[in-house]
């Protein structure tokens, strides 16, 4: 009996020992520990997950054919197939709607009001040219009284939009989004967005990660240092003196704010559209898909809606939409956003509906030789502008930049809050492999390396007379500027020797629209307008880069 009872009570202690040495185990690698030196490391737990944007669906980056598959029928050339890797993004479910457009109106006239001599181009500059529904021999002045205003109208894609605006409303997107995640957790004074917004204190994302005390005009009853901050009182160390408190402004580091909304690239977008996920048999994709839906034709296949059409579009002379009380596929003009089914990465609209513009700067050929990897040309690096003081410098009311359109018509391009910026020089390019300059639009085509022209011993001539003549793309030079007192003098390109319409300041749009025929609802399709000039068929969706790990669900083998 007492035999047992000893050997019950070394048990007892061998037992204990083990959970001693256990629990020392857990207290040397608990999670503020450091993985590289064991250290404590005392910080705020960060989400490692990156959630979606407002608006936003998660697409899963990979590999595809990048190009038309079919027959080219217009003998272009501009869309030969090549191979493509794009890494995993966010992207607008829908195309940008009018609400969500005349919610940036109202927010930029708010702050910026059209009164005010000195903010009159701001709003103007962000305004959609409803004047595209115009036509010499058509009556469509309803489109342009009502389509942008009309709550009847509030759910379809906006248009008359042009490129740079579409960009200026994606960088003011993501002002917003990250404004509201602030104020959430509690950065931001409790509805300062909306009460104590004004042009002299104005949020921007990067002023606040640069320097969050020159955020929103360096009011620091609206900047808010974080809930583990300056908020309680700080403890006195062993010598009495007190700690100054650290990390107290949200940070990258902190998992809280969101990338930047933009416009998604062309690589991006063509591989949204297409959604060859739908097809795909274990690491292959089984053929091509001609539209972003599967089959090769317009209409529904399915059992419930065989017959109807997947998208609006031209169908022939005179016939946008079918007959009275049989439309085909229920829309003459645009259509109210989801009207018609989602692809495979649930996307609307891919094909149909509007146009959309993409980031890239268009060329006739994708140079998959020099880059086969979240491809993208129009790459212009900047870097934030430091200023005499040897601070970085902070746009004001007095210093807002804006750009002159070919139409004489400002678009503003850095508002109150922002940091100035200016190209990177060779302290940034200085034995790179990778970028030696800071404007790389014409990175291997279009630059004086690229024609047959070009003379290695004069690489770097500025003789413009020896030069002129020789560009890759001799497109018309209109020219905008203004005289002595103030008025506008406009300058129209009449010469007969120009060649082509490409130039630095054209865009790709992509997918067919409303106007188009079913030709153009192929996701591989491209074509290309000037960055400054707006139709009443081409809108936009904005994307978000995907940071962190390429799928958001672990992948299982498949039995």
């Amino acid at each position: 009996m007492k035999v047992k009872k000893i050997i019950a009570l070394q048990l007892m202690l061998s037992m204990m020992l083990v959970l001693g040495f256990a629990s020392c185990s857990k207290k040397s690698s608990s999670k503020n520990s450091s993985r590289a030196t064991g250290w404590n490391v005392d910080g705020k737990k960060a989400s490692k997950k990156q959630e979606a944007g407002p608006g936003l669906v998660f697409v899963e980056g990979g590999t595809f054919t990048m190009g038309k598959v079919e027959d080219d029928v217009m003998h272009d050339w501009n869309n030969t197939s090549t191979q493509q890797h794009v890494q995993s993004f966010y992207m607008d479910e829908t195309e940008v709607t009018n609400a969500m457009y005349l919610e940036y109106l109202d927010w930029v006239k708010n702050v910026f009001p059209p009164t005010d001599e000195k903010y009159k181009d701001v709003y103007n500059g962000v305004v959609p040219d409803t004047l595209v529904w115009r036509n010499r021999l058509g009556y469509n002045e309803t489109m342009t009284n009502n389509y942008l205003r009309h709550p009847s109208y509030a759910e379809y894609p906006v248009v008359g939009v042009n490129w740079i605006q579409a960009v200026e409303f994606a960088k003011w997107r993501t002002q917003r989004v990250n404004e509201s995640l602030l104020e959430k957790n509690g950065y931001l004074k409790k509805n300062a967005k909306t009460n104590d917004v004004t042009a002299e204190q104005n949020f921007d994302t990067e002023t606040y990660l640069a320097t969050p005390t020159s955020a929103y005009g360096g009011n620091a009853e609206i900047v808010l240092p974080g809930k583990k901050g300056a908020r309680k009182a700080p403890k006195s160390g062993k010598n009495g003196t007190a700690a100054e408190p650290k990390n107290i402004y949200a940070q990258r580091s902190s998992g809280i704010l969101l990338p930047e909304y933009r416009l998604p690239t062309e690589a991006e977008w063509e591989y949204a559209a297409a959604a060859d996920v739908g097809q795909r048999e274990y690491n292959i994709y089984k053929g091509q898909k001609k539209y972003p839906w599967s089959g090769s034709y317009t209409r529904s296949g399915k059992r419930q809606s065989k017959g109807d059409q997947l998208a609006n579009f031209k169908q022939g002379n005179g016939d946008y939409g079918g007959i009275a009380g049989w439309s085909d596929d229920g829309a003459d003009i645009t259509n109210k956003v989801k009207s018609y089914p989602a692809n495979d990465f649930g996307l609307y609209d891919m094909a149909g509906n509007v146009a959309e513009w993409v980031l890239d700067v268009y060329r006739p050929i994708v140079d998959n030789e020099a880059n086969d990897f979240n491809y993208f040309r129009g790459n212009q690096y900047t870097k934030n502008k430091i200023g005499k003081d040897g601070k970085i410098e902070v746009i004001t009311t007095d210093s807002i930049q804006y750009k002159t359109l070919s139409n004489g018509k400002k678009v503003a391009t850095s508002l109150p809050g922002q940091i100035a910026q200016v190209p990177v020089d060779e302290n940034e390019t200085y034995l790179r492999q990778n970028f030696d300059k800071s404007d790389n639009i014409n990175y291997r085509d279009g630059d004086k390396q690229s024609t047959k022209f070009f003379n290695f011993a004069d690489a770097e001539s500025t003789n413009k007379k020896a030069n002129e003549g020789r560009d890759m793309y001799n497109s018309p030079k209109h020219n905008v500027s203004t005289d002595s007192l103030g008025k506008m003098v406009r300058k129209y390109d009449q010469s007969s020797k120009r060649t082509t319409l490409i130039n630095d300041n054209v865009r790709v749009y992509k997918g067919g629209s409303w106007r188009d025929r079913a030709y153009w609802l192929d996701p591989a399709q491209r074509r290309y307008f000037p960055q400054d000039m707006a139709t009443d068929y081409i809108g936009f969706r904005c994307a978000m880069s995907k940071v962190g790990a390429k799928s958001e669900k672990r992948k299982t083998a498949r039995n």
